[in-house]
C-alpha cells in the first residue's frame, strides 16, 4: 500500500512540477506536501522542515513567500487532476467560506468577527472555497481570501503583506475560477421570509397540497440514510431574467424534519430544463460535504496551521494543502470503488393543478392510492 501511495503523489508531483521554473523551490514543494499528508504534530513551517531534513523553515517560508510559481496554477492543475480521476456528470459545485483564527492586525484580511463555529467573535481571516462532490468522495477545488472593507479603505495596510493593487481597491471575494464558469444550481434561503418575486417563500409552501410533500433521501452516511420530507414547485418564468427562450427554470424547494415537523429549511434552485425533484434533493443533500472538506482539510492537511502574514503566502499554502486533501480524496475514492453499490433514483410528478402561479411536484406514490381511493 505505501509504494502505491508513493507512486502516485509521484505522479502528482510530476503533473504540477511544471509549474516551478527551477529545482530547488520544486523540491521543497514537494517536502512541503509530503508534511502536510505526514505524520505532523502542528504543520507550520518549522515543523514541516524538521519532518522533511531541512535544518531550518527559512526555504520552505521562502517557497510561500517569496518563491517564483504560481500558485493559480498549481490550482489549475489540481482541478484538471480531480476531474480526472473523480469527474463525474453527476458531480456537483458547493460554495462555503471557513474562517483561521489569527493573532494580530497584519496577516492579509485578518480582522475580529464573529464565528458561528466557535460561537464568539474572534480575530479570524476568512476564505471562501469551492468544494466538487461526486458519489465517492468529495474535495475542495478551488478557494479565494476575503478582503473586507477594513482593509481595501486603508491602502496602507494593504501594502504591508503585498495585497496586489487590484484586490486592494475592491472589497469582498474574487469570484472563485471554478463557480465562474458554472452557475449554482441550489442556494439555502436565509431568512425563510426571502420572497419569490411576490409572496414569501414560507408562504408558498404552506399552499403546498398534501400530496406534494415526498420522502426521499438527501444522501448516505454512517447510521443510513438521510430522510427528509420535500416540497419542490416550479416558478414561473420572469421575463427580465429568463427572456422569451429560459435554458433553465427556476424551483422553490422545502425540506421538513420528520422528527420535527415544524423544523423547515428553504431553498431557491435555478436548474436545468429536464431536472427532476431527486436532483434538487441530491444537490442540496451535497451541502455539508464541504464542511467534511474543511474538517478533514484541517486535521489531516493543515489547512489552518499556517503562519504566513504575506497574501501571496496564504494563497500558496491553501493550495498546496488543498492539493495534499485532493490525493487523500483520490485514494480513499479508488479504495471505496471496490464495494460500490447501485442506488435508485427517485421519481417525480408534475402536478396538474398549479396553486400561485407554481407547478408543484407531487409524489407519485401519494397519487397513485389516492386514485385506487376513489
Amino acid at each position: 500500500m505505501a509504494e502505491v501511495w508513493d507512486r502516485e503523489l509521484t505522479e502528482l508531483f510530476l503533473r504540477i512540477g511544471t509549474r516551478f521554473t527551477r529545482v530547488e523551490p520544486r523540491r521543497r514543494m514537494r517536502d512541503y506536501v509530503r508534511g502536510l499528508l505526514g505524520p505532523v504534530g502542528r504543520k507550520n513551517s518549522w515543523q514541516l522542515a524538521e519532518f522533511g531534513g531541512h535544518p531550518a523553515p527559512h526555504r520552505l517560508q521562502h517557497l510561500l513567500a517569496r518563491a517564483c510559481w504560481s500558485a493559480d496554477g498549481v490550482r489549475d492543475d489540481l482541478q484538471a487532476y480531480i476531474g480526472e480521476q473523480l469527474g463525474t456528470p453527476d458531480g456537483v459545485l458547493i460554495l462555503d467560506d471557513t474562517g483561521f483564527v489569527k493573532k494580530g492586525t497584519v496577516p492579509a484580511g485578518v480582522q475580529r468577527q464573529y464565528s458561528g463555529t466557535a460561537g464568539r467573535t474572534e480575530n479570524r481571516q476568512i476564505g471562501v472555497f469551492a468544494a466538487y462532490a461526486w458519489t465517492k468522495g468529495h474535495a475542495l477545488v478551488d478557494r479565494e481570501l476575503d478582503l473586507p472593507k477594513s482593509w481595501t479603505d486603508d491602502r496602507q495596510r494593504c501594502q504591508g503583506p503585498r495585497v496586489p493593487d487590484e484586490r486592494g481597491r475592491r472589497p469582498g471575494l474574487a469570484l472563485p475560477a471554478v463557480p465562474r464558469r458554472r452557475r449554482a444550481l441550489l442556494r439555502r434561503c436565509r431568512p425563510k421570509s426571502q420572497q419569490v418575486h411576490g409572496p414569501r417563500i414560507d408562504f408558498l409552501i404552506a399552499q403546498a397540497p398534501p400530496e406534494a410533500w415526498q420522502r426521499l433521501s438527501a444522501g448516505s452516511e454512517a447510521k443510513g440514510e438521510r430522510l427528509y420530507d420535500w416540497a419542490a414547485a416550479r416558478l414561473p418564468a420572469v421575463w427580465e431574467f429568463d427572456g422569451d427562450q429560459p435554458t433553465r427554470q427556476r424551483w422553490m424547494l422545502a425540506r421538513r424534519s420528520i422528527a420535527r415537523p415544524d423544523d423547515v429549511a428553504y431553498y431557491l434552485a435555478c436548474a436545468p430544463l429536464d431536472a427532476t425533484v431527486a436532483d434538487l434533493v441530491r444537490v442540496a443533500g451535497c451541502r455539508w460535504k464541504i464542511e467534511e472538506c474543511f474538517q478533514s482539510a484541517k486535521n489531516e492537511c493543515g489547512l489552518d496551521q499556517y503562519e504566513m502574514r504575506p497574501y501571496v503566502g496564504w494563497y500558496r499554502h491553501i493550495t498546496l494543502a488543498m492539493l495534499a486533501h485532493a490525493f487523500l480524496a483520490v485514494m480513499a475514492a479508488r479504495e471505496r470503488e471496490k464495494g460500490a453499490a447501485a442506488t435508485t433514483r427517485p421519481t417525480s410528478w408534475t402536478s396538474p393543478r398549479p396553486r400561485f402561479a407554481v407547478c408543484w411536484q407531487l409524489d407519485p406514490a401519494t397519487v397513485l392510492r389516492t386514485a385506487t381511493t376513489h
